[in-house]
């Protein structure tokens, strides 16, 4: 699904005109990029958890020519599905 999809499904199941369903998926998009940015976890109970991981440096090889090289460590965005989505994924 794209996000034009997103919008349009929003929309008709709220309710609410395309425009309200863009301003409200971009209000919660921003505001769970931005919690997990400041290492607030972001718990919607039944759905899931966003929250970020920290993975340390490590050495690597480039594919292209073998030599070994270093990848540095980042923090990483993280999603643990909920159970009540873990069952509903099943169900399909």
């Amino acid at each position: 699904m794209t996000k034009k999809q997103l919008i349009q499904s929003v929309a008709k199941s709220a309710n609410i005109t395309q425009k309200d369903a863009l301003n409200a998926i971009n209000a919660f998009t921003e505001i769970i990029g931005d919690s997990i940015a400041n290492k607030e976890d972001v718990s919607l109970v039944g759905f899931g958890t966003f929250s970020t991981s920290y993975r340390s440096e490590r050495n690597g090889i480039n594919p292209s020519t073998g030599a070994l090289i270093k990848i540095p460590a980042t923090i990483m965005p993280k999603f643990k599905a909920g159970k009540a989505l873990k069952e509903k994924v099943q169900k399909k």
